[in-house]
């Protein structure tokens, strides 16, 4: 449960630093708007698996970086963008992904699932104890 918990509050903070992303990886933000509607109506039902597994692994990479106070704050927003491009998933379509996740209650949920499974996947992200 707490694992879980822990999810759902990730995956919060990560959609949470989708502007920013989208910030640093568009330079004009005249073209966002057209890619807009088409990211709302087609990224819902053509998420794959491995996209889900990809986000899963950027979001986790990008609460890393976040969370990282030896990361000045003016790196952070470009480390969280490599991050996501280190993932193997695009910046744009990993902000199309958490962008529609927010509409849809059925891909947040696998959204929420994907990062758990990456966390349980990866034991180098310590889970707190007590």
């Amino acid at each position: 449960m707490m694992k879980f918990r822990h999810a759902v509050l990730l995956a919060g903070a990560t959609l949470i630093a989708t502007p920013a992303l989208a910030q640093d990886t568009a330079a004009p933000a005249a073209p966002a708007p057209e890619a807009a509607p088409q990211a709302s109506t087609a990224a819902p039902a053509t998420v794959t698996d491995a996209e889900l597994k990809q986000f899963a692994k950027a979001a986790l990479a990008v609460d890393k970086v976040s969370k990282d106070t030896a990361v000045p704050a003016a790196d952070k927003q470009k480390k969280m963008a490599e991050a996501v491009s280190g993932s193997g998933l695009p910046p744009a379509r990993f902000n199309e992904i958490a962008q529609a996740s927010q509409a849809d209650p059925t891909l947040q949920q696998k959204v929420q699932a994907a990062i758990v499974a990456e966390q349980q996947a990866s034991p180098s992200t310590p889970a707190p104890t007590q």
